[in-house]
């Protein structure tokens, strides 16, 4: 009987020190993180922009195709260590924004890389080359605080970037400020419920 306790202690031992450990993934605690994406643009008519985004086609009939640059910012790099994305008019995350047309957001890796792309605002199909980028958010020039939520777009584990460009195919261009917070999941999860 002591012996086969022994082998059977040899055997677990054995199979704990063969099995891989998968360190967790960190999670993100504390206040939100605040990261100013876009600063406050004024007004000018899209015609008087000159600086055009020529790789990106709006799929508009009754305007041009090609947007004109209104005002572009990129975050350092990051982690998203669990926590929820969401976009904002100041860096408490109380505000809202708005955009005439559209904020483009794309995710890159640490090597500048594009990972994935988003669209924010008030805009027909959007495509940067070939690829057809999907809209986050509800479709419109203005925004209440935290309603779009970018976390689907970032990884999960690997360090990246998000680069916004305010863009404007029509009319006038502007851009509000716009900030990315990284909130912790508690305080998310507190904010939902408190919906219910």
């Amino acid at each position: 009987m002591p012996a086969r306790k022994l082998f059977l202690t040899a055997v677990a031992v054995c199979f704990l020190a063969c099995v891989k450990q998968v360190p967790a993934t960190p999670t993100r605690t504390g206040p939100p993180r605040a990261l100013q994406l876009l600063a406050d643009t004024l007004e000018r008519e899209t015609s008087q922009i000159l600086q055009k985004r020529e790789d990106v086609e709006i799929d508009t009939r009754d305007f041009e195709r090609t947007p004109h640059v209104v005002a572009t910012g990129e975050t350092p790099l990051l982690r998203l260590e669990g926590a929820r994305a969401r976009l904002y008019g100041d860096a408490a995350g109380k505000e809202g924004f708005s955009v005439d047309n559209l904020i483009l957001l794309e995710v890159l890796d640490e090597k500048g890389h594009v990972l994935n792309r988003g669209a924010v605002g008030f805009t027909d199909m959007v495509r940067v080359g070939k690829e057809q980028v999907d809209s986050v958010g509800p479709m419109s020039f203005s925004f209440e605080p935290g309603v779009v939520d970018i976390t689907s777009l970032l990884p999960e584990s690997a360090p990246f970037k998000v680069r916004a460009t305010a863009l404007d195919y029509s009319g006038v261009g502007r851009v509000s400020n716009v900030f990315l917070l990284l909130e912790s999941p508690t305080k998310g999860s507190e904010d939902d419920l408190r919906g219910q």
